[in-house]
């Protein structure tokens, strides 16, 4: 078993670690015959919308409509977010809206008429998408809301994301929409949002790190290199080692991992399994050039290169020299993989091959009931994995899932409406989870005994 490292609560190194050191074992919830207790049996919540363990609570902190700072009201959709300090007290979430141009037509009228030189694209009417980010400005001492507004407009279906360590947030777009499609730009970009940005800020697109169905992001904060997924079923699984750290914008490489002695290696286990539980695999990566993809190609283009496969990549995390991220329907019952890759100590570096990373499958559902299509994803201060799951159905509700670092799988939240929970991620102090209800939009600070666990 991997040996676990102690969650980290100062305030500086979860700001730049991504919140975690923890390291995890590799057991398969198809090993476990129940689930463990972990913060205890869910509550029923009173007011119908979050079942948690006792000692839990939340409280809602915006929600669709609510009136902003700026004048605008609280946009739609409610995806992935970011949670970056400002000073001792405040901190910054960065909450990005997966909104398209037909949901204009049910936006709220100061968005269906906004117009701004700061939007990256807009109609023909000259009113800006409305896909994009706002900012709350949160204080952790008083547990009060102290501002809110937009903070990048005009890009389609922000889906997630992640923060860096120079305390920006990286904003993707799921959508590929492009000129052909009747739009005045090409979407299918990260754009960079800084957590200090008191208002609209220029929405300015990184086209070195790839133009396609972008979904979450991950920055290491000792090279800079910036890992990304995709949200396809034939997806790859990419880095971009910037010219500069902390610079995105001056370019660098697009690569796509690409599994050794293997090529076209298929992780998603749907037909003939190819990644058995437990087993490490190293990896090299293939340069792909033309990074803006005007034909929607880069997938492609890096399996005939020998990239692996993966099934609709999604939520990272980053932890101390390793990462894990959500393969929303891998699996032979195709009800989701996590995966856990593990650089190179020469990461990115001529001499890399000396020393491999290498890529795990560390956990693949078998039951629904244990965990159902996991999306985002985080860790709690005791250094477990929290995911965020994504399936509608009326059979399962959607939860937040706990997975050890034994890989143990246990209850910590409930949504108890048809819509899905997004963008769980830790303040600074590890004292707040704060999450998204996705539609009706609603942003929630979840509070408790985090230290309480038991197996």
């Amino acid at each position: 078993m991997v040996t676990r490292r102690a969650f980290l609560v100062s305030a500086a190194s979860l700001a730049f670690m991504g919140l975690s050191r923890s390291a995890f074992g590799k057991v398969s919830i198809a090993d476990l015959s129940q689930k463990v207790f972990g913060y205890g049996p869910l509550l029923p919540d009173p007011k119908k919308l979050l079942d948690l363990p006792a000692g839990f609570s939340y409280q809602v902190i915006s929600q669709l409509h609510d009136t902003m700072s700026d004048g605008f009201t609280v946009p739609d959709k409610a995806d992935g977010m970011g949670c970056i300090a400002l000073d001792d007290e405040r901190v910054a979430l960065i909450r990005n809206h997966e909104l398209k141009p037909g949901d204009l037509a049910k936006a709220a009228e100061t968005i269906r008429h906004h117009k701004t030189p700061l939007a990256y694209d807009a109609q023909q009417d000259g009113v800006a998408l409305p896909g994009g980010t706002s900012h709350i400005i949160y204080n952790l001492k008083t547990r009060k809301k102290e501002q809110e507004f937009l903070s990048l407009v005009g890009t389609i279906r922000n889906c997630s994301g992640g923060i860096t360590p120079w305390g920006t947030w990286l904003t993707c777009e799921e959508s590929v929409l492009n000129e052909k499609d009747g739009f005045a730009q090409s979407h299918g970009y990260v754009f960079e949002v800084p957590a200090s940005a008191t208002g609209l800020v220029e929405a300015k697109p990184l086209p070195g790190l790839g133009r396609f169905n972008h979904e979450a992001a991950a920055v290491d904060p000792k090279t800079g290199i910036v890992y990304l997924t995709e949200d396809r079923g034939d997806s790859l699984f990419y880095r971009f080692i910037p010219n500069e750290y902390g610079k995105l914008n001056q370019g660098g490489q697009l690569q796509a991992m690409r599994v050794k002695h293997s090529p076209q290696f298929d992780s998603r286990n749907w037909e003939k399994p190819q990644m058995p539980l437990q087993t490490e695999f190293e990896v090299e990566w293939v340069d792909l050039d033309n990074a803006k993809s005007p034909e929607d190609d880069l997938r492609t283009r890096g399996y005939q290169k020998g990239a692996a496969l993966f099934a609709r990549g999604e939520g990272i995390h980053w932890g101390e020299n390793e990462l894990y991220f959500c393969c929303t329907n891998g699996g032979a019952k195709q009800l989701g993989q996590i995966m856990r890759y593990q650089p190179s100590e020469f990461e990115g570096q001529k001499n890399e091959q000396t020393s491999p990373g290498r890529i795990q499958l560390f956990m693949e559902s078998m039951d629904e009931s244990f965990y159902n299509f996991g999306d985002n994803l985080t860790v709690t201060p005791n250094g477990h994995l929290i995911v965020c799951e994504d399936q509608y159905t009326a059979i399962v509700d959607n939860h937040l899932r706990g997975v050890t670092e034994k890989g143990e799988v246990y209850d910590f939240a409930r949504l108890t409406e048809q819509t899905e929970l997004a963008g769980a991620c830790f303040s600074p102090d590890g004292n707040t989870l704060f999450v998204n209800v996705y539609s009706p939009a609603k942003t929630l600070a979840i509070t408790g005994p985090w230290q309480t666990f038991k197996v």
